[in-house]
C-alpha cells in the first residue's frame, strides 16, 4: 500500500449533476465535497475531466498537511468512473489515496462507515468506480437508511432529505467532512475507530 505521504489524494464527492438532484439523498457526496471545499477555501473550477475541482492542503500548516483534490464528477452518478480515473491520471495519484464519499442504504440515517476495498452494495457510482480503478479506494460511507414501505430504492434516493432529517444534515454532513480528513491525516484505522458509528 501506497502511504499518503506519496503523492496527493483524489476525494471523489459522488451525486448527480444538475439543481433538480442538488438536495437529493443520492448527491450527500457531493454535499461534502462542497464542505470540505468550503474549509480549504477553494472554489470549484471545471475540469477537462468532466469534473469539478477544487485543489489545496488540509491538516496543520507544515509537513503534517497533505495536498488532496476534492472533485465533484459532472457526469451521472453511473458514470462517475471515468472522470475519478481522468483526474487520477492527470494528478498521478495512487489508487490507495482515492476516497469515494456516497451515500449507503444499509447503514442507519447519518451513521458512518469507513472501509478500504470491497463490493459496491448495487450502488451505481461505486460499480462505474470500481469498473474503472478496481476495488482497492477507501469509502466514507454516509448512511441514508433503507425506503420507507414498498417506495422502490431509485425514487427513494432522488428524493430528498425529509424535513425531519434536513434538521441534522448539516451536522451529519459536518461529520463527514470530518471523518474524510481524519482518513487522510490520521490513516484509515484511527479514522475508523473516532468516525465508524
Amino acid at each position: 500500500m501506497t502511504t499518503d505521504a506519496e503523492g496527493p489524494w483524489l476525494i471523489a464527492g459522488l451525486g448527480n449533476p444538475g439543481p433538480e438532484y442538488a438536495a437529493n439523498r443520492h448527491n450527500v457526496g457531493f454535499m461534502v465535497a462542497d464542505l470540505l471545499a468550503e474549509r480549504m477555501r477553494g472554489r470549484f473550477k471545471a475540469h477537462k475531466a468532466r469534473a469539478q475541482v477544487v485543489e489545496g492542503r488540509i491538516g496543520p500548516p507544515g509537513p503534517g498537511s497533505r495536498r488532496v483534490v476534492v472533485a465533484k464528477p459532472m457526469t451521472y452518478m453511473n458514470l462517475s468512473g471515468g472522470p475519478v480515473t481522468a483526474l487520477r491520471d492527470f494528478y498521478k495519484v495512487p489508487v490507495a489515496n482515492i476516497v469515494a464519499v456516497h451515500d449507503e442504504l444499509d447503514i442507519d440515517y447519518g451513521a458512518l462507515r469507513l472501509k478500504l476495498g470491497g463490493g459496491d452494495n448495487g450502488h451505481n457510482g461505486l460499480k462505474s468506480m470500481t469498473k474503472s480503478l478496481g476495488p482497492d479506494y477507501h469509502r466514507v460511507r454516509f448512511g441514508i437508511g433503507r425506503p420507507p414501505g414498498r417506495m422502490q430504492v431509485a425514487d427513494f434516493v432522488l428524493k430528498d432529505f425529509s424535513g425531519a432529517e434536513r434538521k441534522e444534515l448539516d451536522y451529519f454532513v459536518d461529520r463527514a467532512a470530518d471523518a474524510v480528513e481524519g482518513l487522510v491525516l490520521d490513516g484509515l484505522e484511527r479514522a475508523q475507530s473516532t468516525y465508524n458509528s
